[in-house]
């Protein structure tokens, strides 16, 4: 499918998230869209998906002018969006997520309640198991049809939301940022599975903060700025003139200040914790105050459980959990809050913020509440401050569903409390460009020089090597020693995660200012 866009125009309020956009997408091609977040990608490709209805211009699919009213239209005009979020259903079985997405009424795509209900009662089970299982194997996609949903990585997801596109028959295909929180044997599939669309003449729309993922996939570029079209350039084209035309500068990573020394921000001793999954142990770890420890490792390896642990989220089977001199083992997540600790998920939709809220009434949310009322006037003022300090492209009143994703992330650190004594994130930086990325760590070192002791777990090896003092690996249900930063490779790194963790020296609490 040859996809024109002509004109494009969207506004919400006084912003024009996309001005005037043109451009073509060809059949066989995949057509990368960059820009910094907020530049107006995830809005065009909600355009195009029929989630958004624009403005002003219009779009064409092999020549004729096509009016997408919702994501029925789209998927009906052939059309299928990737999103950063899957969108499945967590309660269901993979099967029944795929079945409930398949319309089947006249060619027509119906409700996701009717179609719900035909999945239960009248589509053949038997057959859509073998549809799906031949999709998966076509692609090198390790399904099972009859695990939740709710217990599948984001990869996972990913990967079932694919097939279950397919199926529907899509000839183009828009993918928001496909290979953040995912791991690298994730990645490897899913660039393979696109590779072999593109041979069978897919259109292809990968929008992604990565470079690295553009020049891997890519056959050209159209960048945006500010919702405009910056300039277009044919693959490769290199990182440097990308990133020119995104922000019209070099961008440098912020420098690592000395950080504040002191005692132990958290301690734990003999901790076991894990899921359905997988059960861990760490038999000892001492943060200490200003330090930033990476945790490493293949998505789903146990990283978040520990981040879940240590905020009080998910409680240990046993062992001893500190923060501070406080002792925290068994205690609930709001004791965590009381003593310090902040905790930012991937998730910042489902688990971060609340959909169909807005940013000021975000910050209703955190105001101390010591009556019945809050006064609007100072609610107002503190979240135009957050705005203008976070640098949040929005408005008091804009939902923050409708924020991008580095603005959404943006927020969640403007709600956080400014005296922590542990941070925990997972994937800070996930969906992020370049720069929004650089801003993010600027913050959070800031907040390290002030005493605060920082875990993150990210699937990004450089951006573990360059931040993390120390790093804890995940690997096969086992859980590494901690090992300074500075005496691994990204070679070694890559080992350890593929379950080389004999080779972990012990470590002991970084000196801060290596």
């Amino acid at each position: 499918m040859r996809i024109e866009i002509e004109r494009i125009t969207k506004r919400f309020g006084p912003v024009r998230a996309n001005d005037d956009v043109s451009l073509t997408i060809q059949a066989g091609a995949v057509h990368g869209l960059l820009g910094e977040n907020g530049a107006g990608k995830s809005t065009l490709l909600r355009v195009l998906g029929g989630l958004l209805r624009p403005d002003a211009g219009r779009l064409l699919f092999d020549g004729r002018p096509v009016a997408l009213a919702s994501p029925a239209d789209a998927l009906a005009a052939g059309v299928g969006v990737l999103h950063q979020e899957p969108l499945d259903f967590p309660p269901l079985t993979v099967l029944e997520s795929f079945l409930v997405a398949r319309p089947r009424a006249g060619g027509a795509a119906r409700s996701a309640l009717s179609r719900a209900r035909a999945a239960e009662i009248f589509l053949p089970r038997r057959a859509a198991r073998d549809e799906l299982l031949a999709l998966a194997a076509r692609f090198g996609f390790p399904v099972d049809p009859d695990e939740q949903v709710a217990r599948l990585t984001l990869g996972e997801r990913q990967q079932i939301e694919l097939l279950r596109l397919l199926s529907l028959g899509v000839r183009a295909l828009l993918l928001d940022e496909p290979t953040t929180g995912i791991s690298a044997a994730q990645q490897e599939a899913l660039f393979s599975a696109l590779r072999r669309l593109k041979q069978d003449g897919q259109a292809i729309v990968l929008v992604s903060h990565k470079l690295s993922d553009v020049e891997a996939l890519c056959d050209r570029v159209t960048v945006l700025r500010q919702g405009k079209v910056a300039g277009e350039a044919e693959m490769p084209a290199g990182a440097d003139r990308l990133v020119a035309l995104m922000f019209g500068k070099a961008l440098a990573p912020p420098e690592r200040l000395p950080t504040a020394g002191g005692g132990a921000a958290l301690s734990l001793e003999d901790v076991r914790f894990g899921d359905h999954r997988i059960e861990l142990r760490v038999p000892r770890l001492e943060v200490r105050r200003g330090e930033v420890l990476g945790l490493a490792g293949l998505e789903g390896s146990g990283q978040r459980l520990l981040l879940r642990a240590c905020a009080g989220l998910l409680r240990p089977r046993r062992g001893r959990v500190a923060v501070g001199e406080a002792e925290m083992a068994g205690r609930p997540y709001q004791a965590f809050l009381r003593a310090g600790v902040g905790y930012l998920p991937a998730d910042r939709r489902r688990e971060g913020l609340v959909a169909g809220l807005s940013i000021e009434e975000h910050v209703a949310l955190r105001a101390p509440r010591p009556g019945l009322f809050l006064r609007a006037r100072e609610i107002r003022r503190a979240a135009e401050r957050a705005i203008e300090a976070f640098r949040i492209r929005g408005r008091p009143e804009t939902p923050v569903e409708l924020l991008s994703g580095g603005n959404q992330q943006r927020t969640q650190l403007a709600l956080l409390p400014a005296d922590l004594a542990l941070l925990l994130l997972e994937h800070p930086t996930r969906g992020l460009d370049i720069e929004s990325a650089r801003w993010v760590w600027e913050q959070l070192l800031a907040r390290c020089k002030g005493g605060t002791a920082l875990l993150f777990a990210s699937s990004e090896l450089d951006e573990l090597m360059r931040y993390s003092d120390r790093i804890l690996v995940f690997s096969g249900g086992r859980v590494s020693r901690p090992v300074r930063a500075a005496e691994l490779t990204p070679d070694r790194l890559g080992r350890m995660i593929g379950g080389e963790l004999d080779e972990a020296a012990p470590a002991a609490p970084a000196e801060h200012g290596e």
